[in-house]
């Protein structure tokens, strides 16, 4: 989808360990409010925008032997993990989350995504993601093969006793500026 009000969405899925993915698209490329069809230019119809989650975010495996909380931090520009509070690392690994967008050459680009996210277990315990972000800085463009690449982190809240494997989806937009 493309053109300033239209944005493309693929939702990652998060979790603590097995992770699943699954990419959705917005509304319908020729269709804007009330279902009317709209006229799009011959750049939007050659060179739609796109984006793919091509590496999910995953926190690993952690136990916290007390209830007094931890966190665990992924930075999506190094990719380096931090483990944190009374959270302790039972190893397995951590990965950033990737995605690739492509569409025009050249042309610039905006990347949204919420700044926390709630996972939930079967069990019904409750962790946050806090502080996520990309690993894009200033003005995103893609390049002259039509594409963009970036990777996206968080931290990690643990807050008293839950256990189980979490999970959520976190909608990530791109849309032509």
């Amino acid at each position: 989808m493309t053109g300033p009000g239209r944005k493309l969405r693929a939702l990652g899925a998060l979790g603590l360990l097995p992770l699943l993915l699954a990419a959705g698209e917005g509304s319908c490329l020729l269709c804007a409010g009330g279902g009317a069809p709209t006229a799009l230019t011959e750049t939007e119809r050659s060179v739609p925008i796109s984006i793919e989650i091509t590496t999910k975010l995953d926190f690993s495996r952690a136990a916290l032997p007390d209830s007094g909380g931890g966190q665990i931090e992924l930075d999506p520009q190094s990719g380096n993990k931090r483990v944190g509070g009374g959270m302790v690392d039972l190893g397995g690994a951590a990965l950033v989350g990737s995605a690739v967008v492509t569409g025009e050459p050249g042309r610039a680009v905006r990347i949204d995504m919420p700044t926390s996210a709630r996972m939930k277990s079967t069990a019904g315990g409750v962790v946050e993601i806090i502080g996520l972000r990309t690993s894009l800085m200033g003005a995103s463009r893609l390049d002259s093969t039509g594409r963009l690449a970036f990777s996206f982190g968080g931290t990690l809240v643990v807050r008293g006793n839950v256990s189980g494997t979490f999970r959520t989806r976190i909608p990530i937009t791109a849309q032509y500026q």
